[in-house]
């Protein structure tokens, strides 16, 4: 069993980012909220080579916090933790603080 993926061409592995189930204070939120379209770069690819050889870079970076789309991406288990892989077109963002 694999214990790390590194992705090819342009694909990003993403960890996604899960919502809190309850509050600090306890009270326990509906699953609606905890829906988050979010997830932490785990990886990149070198990135994609255009018509003329040369390397398109992907535009996100590890570390990154990134916006997801609502549907996509292949999910992928290595050991206990799920990822999901998208490509980089595919990300719609990233967050900032």
């Amino acid at each position: 069993m694999a214990k790390r993926l590194i992705p090819t061409l342009n694909r990003v592995l993403i960890e996604k980012i899960t919502a809190p189930a309850k509050t600090s204070a306890g009270i326990l939120l509906p699953e609606k909220s905890a829906k988050l379209n979010s997830g932490k770069v785990v990886a990149v690819g070198p990135g994609l080579h255009d018509k003329t050889g040369n390397l398109i870079p992907t535009a996100v970076k590890e570390g990154d916090t990134v916006l997801l789309p609502e549907y996509g991406g292949t999910q992928v288990k290595l050991g206990e933790k799920e990822y999901h892989l998208y490509r980089d077109e595919d990300i719609l963002g990233t967050l900032h603080d």
